[in-house]
């Protein structure tokens, strides 16, 4: 399994338009067979903060989700709610066991 952690930082105006378009990504993207999971989540101290949790079932997966109409329509559409570059940080998962997936 590659685990993929997603920081990212919106500009306070564009919070409620970055959730929305985000949520619609997301429902498109756990849609994707090498995709196990796709949680977007928010901070409750500062609501400008979100965490994209992705688990993909092989690393070619996540190139392959970086292709769909639906992650690039995403990408250019929040490219300017961004108040500074979102940061992608790898994992491999350790527990539970690949094979419970």
């Amino acid at each position: 399994m590659h685990i993929v952690l997603v920081d990212i930082h919106v500009k306070p105006g564009a919070v409620e338009s970055f959730r929305t378009l985000t949520l619609e990504n997301a429902r498109s993207s756990i849609q994707e067979p090498g995709i196990l999971r796709f949680d977007v989540l928010q901070q409750a101290e500062d609501p400008a903060h979100f965490i994209l949790y992705e688990a993909y079932r092989q690393v070619e997966d996540q190139a392959k989700h970086r292709e769909t109409h639906h992650y690039q329509t995403w990408k250019e559409a929040v490219a300017d709610m961004m108040s500074e570059p979102r940061v992608g940080t790898r994992y491999t998962n350790l527990f539970p066991p690949d094979e419970d997936w």
